[in-house]
């Protein structure tokens, strides 16, 4: 409990270092900080549980996004005003998250920069790619790999790589193995970075212990 009260602590001031004065990172550069996926994990298990508990989202999967997004600084703004530990955009994510829980609007820079609202927000638009585009995956660790992917690069545009119809490319996912989504994913997707977003995510997600 010591150590992880010492590595938020941490964070949370690397957070503030990164405020106002600091120019705004680029979209996935190298976080301010350096701690290990499972440094990120331990320092913001207090939220992730309850986020995870919450929306029946896989607790490590929350962790290794926020490692791989933020290094774990909640205070991060990239140029395409992604913002915080999981870096929501408050237009597309925040906004259909607040959508889907019947709100108006979306979340506030402030509300962002909140470790705990970034991560609930953060769980929640996991539970929605899960629950509408990416629902039918049968298999749990390509439905994870999909979710990935969907994360940073957006649902259709993966789809799309097995087929127009939404059910089709289901049907397609659900004939592979998930070795042979991933390598799908690497040697198919139209986003440069794809690929690499899954296996940094990936990565940090084995680190993590359970």
């Amino acid at each position: 409990m010591r150590l992880r009260l010492l590595v938020l602590s941490a964070l949370l001031l690397s957070g503030c270092a990164s405020g106002p004065s600091h120019p705004p990172l680029q979209e996935k550069q190298t976080p301010l900080t350096k701690a290990s996926p499972g440094k990120v994990s331990d320092a913001w298990s207090i939220f992730t549980e309850n986020a995870a508990s919450q929306y029946g989202v896989d607790e490590k999967l929350i962790s290794a996004i926020i490692s791989v997004e933020s290094g774990g600084n909640p205070g991060v703004v990239s140029r395409s005003n992604a913002v915080g530990l999981m870096q929501i955009k408050a237009s597309t994510a925040g906004r259909e998250v607040y959508r889907t829980q019947g709100r108006r609007g979306q979340p506030s820079t402030a509300e962002l920069r909140d470790p705990a609202k970034n991560i609930d927000i953060g769980a929640a638009y996991l539970r929605i790619l899960q629950d509408s585009a990416l629902a039918g995956i049968r298999n749990p660790q390509t439905l994870r790999y999909a979710t990935i992917v969907s994360y940073a690069n957006g649902a259709g545009a993966l789809l799309r790589t097995f087929s127009s119809s939404r059910d089709r490319a289901i049907a397609m996912i659900n004939a592979m193995t998930p070795e042979d989504f991933y390598q799908h994913v690497q040697q198919k997707h139209p986003a440069a970075q794809a690929p690499r977003y899954l296996w940094k995510v990936t990565t940090a997600y084995r680190t993590i212990d359970s």
